[in-house]
């Protein structure tokens, strides 16, 4: 199954675009920074990963806060031009409290 859960502040968001076909699409770099404990040794995790979503969420996602966190609901593609992986974005909700 392709479903990821991630915790990340928005670093960069471009403008509102529309696709081809119309529909409403917003590109973003999210950026990651956690402790996890791998092996049983504490490990500073650090991550900046493209973002796209698309229709009524990029609306609504064109005018989150930069810097703040948030919790990306989606799923992972390889970006049509490279190599690079592209989280999909599904669902976005603010984080209260991140760690």
């Amino acid at each position: 199954m392709n479903h990821v859960e991630l915790t990340a502040c928005i670093a960069e968001a471009s403008p509102l675009r529309y696709t081809p076909a119309g529909i409403p699409a917003v590109n973003f770099v999210l950026e990651h920074e956690s402790e996890i404990v791998e092996t049983g040794v504490k490990r500073q995790v650090k991550l900046t990963m493209r973002a796209v979503a698309f229709g009524s969420l990029a609306e609504q996602a064109v005018q989150l806060a930069l810097g703040k966190a948030f919790r990306f609901t989606g799923f992972l593609i390889n970006a049509r031009t490279s190599k690079s992986v592209v989280f999909h974005i599904q669902a976005i909700e603010q984080v209260l409290n991140p760690i």
